[in-house]
């Protein structure tokens, strides 16, 4: 499984490392206690409908940077700073990357998962 980033005019992959956050434990979890992630990662969470959608980062000791998508399109962005960042936007996908690698997604952006 792969994540994708395409503009109008090129793409690309964001992520080739995908996880799917899909138990609730999992989704609880997160990234927390894990002492890193590959740059090549990516961890997400899919729901059936976009609502305000929280992100903190209690017991992650590392930055990141988290997109808010409904559909496919990035609606928001945001670094999260470890251990106090907090993040909110509306979603039905969260994506939560190494800090960096979304620097060139902006909103209206189209970020899709493929197998």
């Amino acid at each position: 499984m792969r994540l994708f980033h395409s503009t109008g005019e090129r793409a690309r992959i964001l992520a080739s490392d995908v996880e799917i956050a899909d138990t609730i434990l999992s989704r609880a979890k997160g990234l927390m206690f894990r002492r890193s992630i590959p740059d090549d990662y990516a961890l997400v969470f899919q729901f059936d409908e976009p609502r305000p959608r929280d992100v903190h980062m209690l017991f992650v000791p590392f930055p990141i940077d988290v997109l808010w998508l409904v559909g496919d399109e990035v609606v928001h962005k945001k670094r999260l700073r470890p251990w106090v960042g907090l993040g909110r936007g509306t979603a039905d996908t969260l994506v939560e990357l190494p800090a960096g690698e979304a620097e060139d997604i902006s909103e209206g952006d189209i970020v899709r998962l493929e197998s």
